[in-house]
């Protein structure tokens, strides 16, 4: 009998041992990752002296001001850091409605209408996410301030043609793995194709939303360069811009001001990410199931 089990325990013990391997791996991966973050938090609490002698050293009585880098860096500048914050707060949320709304709609076309016009349609949309934003970022610039697009009410335009890839890939995916019969049903009772789509088919594709809508956010309220470049800089400013001109005469800058304010704005997207994260990969498993 002990012989019989000998191979199974065997083979227990090694997976057991493969995944305490993995599971350490991926911890250590975890804290690399994070570390970049804790060295913000507290350098967000020492003295500029103190940040640049002994950046990766912890505040002591010394080093320690407490809360007056944010201050500092909520009050020093001529730009008021709330309006920065108003600006990044418009523009993101803005363009996350917007790319939801446009894609999704797109999506659902391409998904039920299988022609060679859908087709392109979404071979362009993939192939637009391989193509480097350098190489039409000063192309970009000119036509953005040909069609007045660089305001903050209008770069919504831009970052829907830059979000439209990724959102049309995960959101067709999802759709097509959705029953057709529930529309058709719709179709039956009257619906047209825009109030099947609002009444029926949107409230279908909660998880999906909620996946793009978070990779999005992050993606739009982190965004520096397209707002340095599109953007007039002196009557606009996001978050990032604000932290990049955070600084006094003769280029001197405040590190502990800098570093406060990079924990005031990573600190909502890390919370909306960590409530939102189970929506995330549930969205993205099932946008993977058909593509």
């Amino acid at each position: 009998m002990s012989r019989v089990n000998a191979p199974a325990a065997i083979e227990h013990h090694e997976r057991h041992t493969g995944k305490t391997v993995l599971t350490v791996v991926f911890a250590i991966i975890s804290v690399l990752y994070i570390m970049p973050i804790v060295i913000v938090l507290y350098n967000s609490f020492k003295s500029n002296a103190a940040i640049n002698v002994g950046t990766f050293a912890l505040p002591n009585k010394e080093s320690f001001v407490g809360f007056s880098n944010y201050v500092n860096g909520m009050t020093v500048g001529e730009y008021p850091f709330v309006q920065s914050v108003a600006y990044s707060f418009l523009i993101t949320i803005t363009s996350v409605i917007l790319i939801i709304l446009c894609t999704s709609m797109a999506a659902w076309y391409i998904s039920r209408v299988d022609d060679i016009v859908s087709r392109i349609m979404y071979y362009l949309c993939v192939f637009s996410m391989v193509v480097p934003f350098q190489m039409v970022m000063f192309t970009l610039t000119k036509t953005a301030n040909t069609l007045t697009l660089n305001t903050p009410w209008t770069i919504q335009i831009i970052y829907l043609g830059f979000g439209a890839g990724l959102a049309v890939f995960m959101f067709t995916g999802f759709v097509k793995s959705m029953p057709l019969e529930i529309e058709e049903a719709a179709a039956i009772d009257g619906c047209g194709p825009i109030r099947t789509f609002f009444r029926v088919v949107l409230p279908m594709l909660g998880p999906i939303i909620v996946s793009v809508g978070v990779l999005e956010l992050m993606w739009v309220w982190n965004d520096y360069l397209l707002p340095y470049l599109v953007l007039d800089r002196t009557k606009y400013r996001t978050i990032p811009i604000h932290i990049q001109y955070l600084q006094g005469s003769y280029g001197h800058v405040d590190l502990g001001a800098v570093m406060a304010l990079i924990m005031l704005s990573i600190l909502p997207i890390i919370i909306f990410y960590l409530s939102c994260q189970k929506y995330i990969i549930s969205g993205v498993m099932a946008g993977a199931v058909k593509g």
